[in-house]
């Protein structure tokens, strides 16, 4: 019997991790700390039902993650900033979150960074970049790459997402299609598909001023270890987050006159 020999396609994408490959209908992934966590929560979202998730398919011989491939296409393009597409995006990380319902709440095994201050209510993805939501048909289908979740507040996870999908940035550090968009009407429309209470929307742009404070001593803690979170703080990132921090400074009142 002649063995078939699987070629490895590289992945592109995300920020952190380097080393994601492609093999068949499988991805393969460096593991980290945090796998043993990771896999817990992608085993809960399938016996939960959720089907926006790979699956757990466990590891290969060289010690790397094995997922299921998730079929589709990832990063910007007109279909996926949408109106349409930021609703069913809403919905999304609704049935995401209410699928962690059950899963242990402890802080241990995760990655950790910036968070809020209120109790976890849910596990969090907490990196939900363009890059990390998988479209298929022209509508938000799935969530990858979830590395950095962990404990958290709903609120959080909104905000970390809104924070690329409205966006909450300068718009000289946005790509071409999001620099035009009405930010105030997005963060209400998501808002309203999520179904955020009164309480959480009145709170929103005061935490995204505390992720950013946060994110920023982060990153740069980060950076001190060399690779990717070294790179991409050379690249401007720290710049970038006091940039979104100082325009979500101008722009408070018009944008919280939306969520109230």
């Amino acid at each position: 019997m002649v063995a078939t020999l699987l070629h490895e396609i590289p992945l592109q994408g995300g920020d952190v991790t380097d080393g994601v490959v492609r093999v068949g209908d499988t991805v393969r992934r460096p593991a980290s700390t945090s796998t043993p966590a990771v896999h817990a929560l992608l085993r809960h979202l399938e016996a939960a039902g959720f089907e926006g998730a790979p699956r757990v398919m466990g590891m290969d011989g060289l010690g790397r993650e094995i997922l299921t491939y998730v079929p589709g296409k990832t990063g910007l393009r007109l279909e996926s900033v949408a109106e349409g597409a930021l609703v069913e995006l809403a919905e999304l990380v609704r049935r995401y979150h209410d699928a962690t319902a059950g899963f242990p709440l402890t802080t241990e095994g995760w990655e950790g960074g910036s968070n809020d201050d209120k109790a976890p209510e849910v596990i969090g993805h907490c990196d939900l970049t363009p890059e990390n939501v998988v479209f298929r048909d022209g509508k938000p289908a799935a969530l990858i790459d979830f590395d950095l979740a962990r404990p958290t507040t709903r609120l959080f996870d909104i905000v970390t997402t809104l924070r690329h999908w409205a966006p909450i940035a300068d718009p000289i550090d946005c790509p071409p299609l999001l620099r035009s968009l009405d930010v105030g009407a997005r963060l209400r429309l998501f808002c309203d598909a999520y179904g955020v209470p009164p309480r959480d929307r009145r709170r929103l742009l005061a935490l995204a001023r505390i992720r950013f404070q946060r994110s920023y001593t982060v990153m740069r803690t980060r950076a001190t270890t060399g690779g990717n979170w070294a790179r991409m703080w050379a690249g401007g990132a720290g710049e970038r987050i006091r940039r979104a921090a100082a325009w979500l400074d101008v722009h408070e009142d018009e944008l919280h006159a939306h969520l109230v």
